[in-house]
C-alpha cells in the first residue's frame, strides 16, 4: 500500500523485515511447538527494492537450533506485479528464544 512507502515510492525495509520477522516467528514455533521471541536479527541485507503491487513471499529455514534458541533464515522474494519475474529483495537472520507462561527461556524439546 502507498501509506507503506518512501519518498521514491519504494516500499519501506521495515516493513519488509516485520514480514520476514512473522514468518520466521512461525518456523520457529512450529519447530519449538511453544512461544518463541525475537531477539535477534542479524545480517538484514537489502537485495532490491520492492514497489507498490508487488507480491512478496518469505521462505523461511532453520539454520541453528540451541539449547533455548533457533535461527531462522529467511528470504522475502517479490514477485513483480504483471509478471512473473522473482526476484530476492531481503535476507537475514532471525534469532528467537523460546519462553514459557512467564517469558521465561526454557530449553527445546529433544522430541
Amino acid at each position: 500500500m502507498r501509506r507503506d512507502t518512501n519518498a521514491a515510492g519504494d516500499i519501506f525495509g521495515g516493513w519488509v523485515a516485520a514480514q520476514m520477522d512473522l514468518a520466521a516467528s512461525t518456523a520457529a514455533e512450529g519447530f519449538a511447538a511453544c512461544k518463541c521471541v525475537t531477539v535477534a536479527i542479524n545480517g538484514l541485507t537489502f537485495h532490491h527494492p520492492m514497489s507498490v503491487g508487488d507480491e512478496l513471499n518469505v521462505y523461511t529455514r532453520i539454520v541453528k537450533v540451541g539449547r533455548t534458541s533457533i535461527t531462522i533464515c529467511a528470504e522475502a522474494v517479490r514477485r513483480i506485479r504483471r509478471t512473473n519475474i522473482r526476484q530476492k529483495v531481503t535476507s537475514g537472520h532471525f534469532v528467537f528464544v523460546a519462553v514459557d507462561e512467564k517469558g521465561h527461556p526454557q530449553a527445546l524439546s529433544k522430541d
